[in-house]
């Protein structure tokens, strides 16, 4: 998640000639979502029925993002796979750009067939970094939960500083049918948690990549 603490992410109207009557809704948003072009440091995401535009995150938040990125980076060191930021995971029309993922280091495996981005079936991990304020928590605890659970995505990670005084939860085995993930390990910060399962495997989010317990 990338919204500024004051900023909630912005959602956007579909224009009256892609209304859902026409196109049906996926097609009318999906067409809109390609037709937009917003200021550098703006982003939009398809998440439930809406496009959501968040601008980038703060300091904290990036540091954060940039620490996870580069221990698995050196996790995955020799291996198949790869580490990505700020890019669009595609399923269906549907589209999601977590904070970091895990897909093919080969970029051409995952990308989809008109390019704008990995298709969410070779994604094997995803990693939100949570936002100041209500809406945006809202967004990755419970909305994006739903729309990775529904692409299929085999680890959903959450690295939390709102909940209590910080926790990572990492949920694995998801039911798209059931827009759920059936296991689910939440820790606090300061308590090691390790990724149980796909090519980061034996990874450990520890308090090098959170900082410590917040007071």
């Amino acid at each position: 998640m990338t919204a500024l603490a004051h900023e909630a992410p912005t959602t956007m109207e579909v224009p009256e000639d892609m209304l859902p009557t026409e196109l049906g809704l996926d097609e009318a948003l999906w067409q809109a979502w390609k037709s937009l072009e917003l200021p550098e440091g703006f982003r939009a995401e398809i998440v439930e029925g809406f496009i959501e535009v968040s601008p980038t995150g703060r300091f904290s938040h990036g540091l954060t993002i940039n620490r996870l990125r580069r221990a698995v980076e050196r996790h995955l060191d020799e291996t198949d796979f790869a580490a990505y930021h700020d890019m669009n995971v595609i399923h269906g029309m549907k589209v999601l750009i977590p904070d970091v993922f895990v897909a093919p280091r080969d970029a051409e495996e995952g990308r989809t067939e008109d390019g704008l981005g990995f298709t969410a079936s070779t994604v094997k991990l995803v990693v939100e970094v949570v936002s100041p304020g209500h809406e945006n928590q809202q967004r990755d605890r419970v909305r994006k939960r739903r729309a990775y659970a529904r692409a299929g995505i085999p680890v959903y990670v959450l690295i939390d500083d709102y909940d209590n005084h910080g926790t990572v939860t990492v949920l694995t085995s998801p039911s798209p049918g059931e827009e759920t993930y059936a296991a689910s390990i939440r820790v606090p910060y300061g308590t090691e948690v390790q990724i149980p399962e796909g090519p980061v495997k034996g990874f450990a989010i520890t308090e090098d990549i959170t900082g410590p317990r917040l007071t």
